[in-house]
């Protein structure tokens, strides 16, 4: 994955102009999730009406998670948050003990917390067969949780496993975070004494400040000063029993402490979070099953994302050439939003796009209410004779 983009974002468009308002955000959202696409759309696929979703951390901040660039995101309130990165992590015994040491604190916020009501109108819209698909860039599961009927394509993979980054096996995080705790008996009271005190039940940036804690996006806590050097994480399982063969013949050499901690010594075994980090490639089959939801739709709606990365914003781009009505539900600027609502017509009413500046949760609710009443007209009008349906109507 590159490095995101950190340019000053445009303010943002409100497309059409009386979506300006949670009303009329809503309104404008239903026309465009009801409308028939333009004569200048060729659809790939033969189911009319099909949404492709496409979000990123601003649909989970009322689960309780930061978001990146919002009013209280990570890079608005810390200037100087840099994520890790891929060769980083694989490379440095103590980038990977700070990582894991920060990760260990902030998996109970993320594992505690649960989709809100913006994930579940997702859910009834695939219901409605109004969505087909959901591309998401968060890592955080809620998605496939709240709708595991409505395929959803974890763009940049997911916190509930981790990988061996030399055989490839798949591990869940939370028997990792049993043996995190284990590893690192002084940094668990440390924890379970947070917990008590509630100094991780809450995204309140001035709150966090007062108890020299900051929580992260991707679930990890930054905690000021901390002897992260001190921190111990366990080897790959499988790796520890057979050793794997390394790329140069060799077989590789996997050790740990007398309390199964990874030792400096192995040359293999190393877990990471089963996501794509900065510098890391995301996969061929990705990749190709991302473009292929956007090509097989018939609209695509970005919810909570500035697109600042690469690999989400290239996805819209190719909605846009190939005429594909545009819908954003962001709070604040979008990469790139000038290009994507060039020639619409702001005294419009929604149908070949929209752009609101809301959050999900707000919006998305009652913009599901506003499509089923509409279909329950609809059912209505089909059930009446013709000479009942202006009444039905009135």
């Amino acid at each position: 994955m590159r490095i995101p983009y950190t340019g000053p974002l445009p303010p943002p468009l409100i497309v059409p102009k009386n979506a300006n308002t949670p009303s009329g955000a809503v309104a404008a959202l239903s026309r465009f999730l009801s409308a028939t696409p333009p004569p200048a759309f060729k659809s790939l696929s033969s189911d009319n009406g099909q949404t492709v979703l496409l979000t990123g951390a601003g649909i989970s901040v009322a689960s309780g998670l930061a978001d990146y660039r919002g009013i209280g995101g990570t890079y608005t309130l810390n200037k100087t948050y840099r994520p890790i990165y891929y060769n980083e992590f694989i490379s440095s015994h103590e980038a990977r003990k700070r990582y894991w040491a920060r990760s260990y604190l902030g998996w109970t916020n993320l594992h505690r917390a649960r989709p809100n009501d913006a994930h579940w109108a997702v859910k009834t819209l695939g219901e409605m067969g109004i969505v087909k698909s959901v591309i998401t860039q968060n890592v955080d599961s809620f998605h496939p949780i709240a709708h595991p009927n409505l395929p959803t394509l974890e763009l940049h993979g997911y916190l509930r496993s981790l990988v061996c980054i030399n055989c490839h096996t798949h591990l869940p995080r939370k028997e990792f975070q049993a043996s995190l705790s284990a590893l690192n008996p002084a940094w668990a009271a440390f924890l379970a004494e947070m917990l008590e005190a509630g100094a991780l039940d809450t995204e309140n940036p001035d709150e966090r400040r007062k108890k020299g804690l900051k929580t992260n996006p991707d679930g990890d806590v930054d905690l000021p000063n901390a002897p992260y050097t001190t921190f111990r994480y366990p080897a790959c399982p499988r790796c520890l029993a057979n050793p794997p063969v390394l790329a140069d013949g060799k077989d590789a050499i996997v050790s740990t402490d007398l309390d199964g901690a990874w030792s400096s010594s192995s040359t293999a075994g190393i877990l990471k979070p089963a996501v794509v980090m900065f510098g890391e490639s995301i996969a061929s089959s990705v990749k190709s099953a991302a473009e292929a939801a956007i090509d097989n739709a018939d609209r695509i709606l970005v919810i909570g994302s500035s697109l600042a990365t690469y690999s989400a914003w290239r996805l819209v781009k190719r909605a846009k050439e190939r005429n594909m009505p545009i819908g954003v539900l962001n709070l604040g600027g979008v990469r790139g939003e000038e290009t994507f609502f060039a020639g619409l017509d702001p005294r419009g009413s929604g149908e070949a796009g929209v752009r609101c500046s809301e959050n999900a949760e707000n919006i998305l609710p009652p913009t599901v209410q506003d499509l089923q009443g509409k279909k329950r007209l609809i059912n209505v009008d089909k059930d009446l004779p013709d000479s009942h349906v202006a009444d039905a109507i009135d």
